[in-house]
């Protein structure tokens, strides 16, 4: 059984704040998906989840390093950007079981180049432009997936 939410954000602001609340819902670990266009808002949604965890300093997409890490707020939480990934074999050579492992969060923007290596989601989130601003899909794959988006304060 599959559970879905759909949201909106009017801007930059209202998808951060998006983030901070789904912060609390996924409780610092899972894997997450993040689809959408360049200029979707991946990495904004993206800062929004670690200032849910307490991050305050700069959050950018880790474009050409793959991967950022961070530890804030008692978890661990990987970001990464595979856009520039030019064959998902280097995933191996990062070490991504490493990264995605039950007590951290990895938030895996461009994850289709990144297959078949990648864990499963629990969780996808696909973010496209309207007219009056951002929508997000959000799809559960897993029972950790499901139970985020039970736990969504919003």
């Amino acid at each position: 059984m599959t559970a879905s939410l759909t949201l909106t954000a009017a801007d930059a602001d209202a998808q951060e704040a998006i983030g901070r609340h789904l912060a609390s819902a996924l409780a610092g670990c899972g894997v997450v998906y993040l689809e959408g266009d360049l200029g979707a808002g991946k990495t904004t949604l993206t800062r929004g989840i670690l200032r849910g965890y307490g991050h305050a300093g700069a959050v950018k997409s880790p474009t050409y390093t793959l991967v950022e890490p961070y530890e804030t707020g008692g978890h661990t939480i990987y970001h990464f950007d595979l856009y520039r990934l030019t064959d998902p074999e280097e995933l191996e050579l990062l070490g991504i079981r490493d990264y995605c492992r039950p007590d951290a969060l990895a938030l895996i923007e461009w994850p289709e180049r990144g297959q078949p290596l990648l864990p499963a989601p629990d969780l996808v989130i696909t973010i496209r432009a309207i007219p009056d601003g951002r929508a997000l899909a959000l799809l559960a794959h897993t029972d950790k997936g499901r139970a985020a988006l039970a736990a969504y304060p919003g």
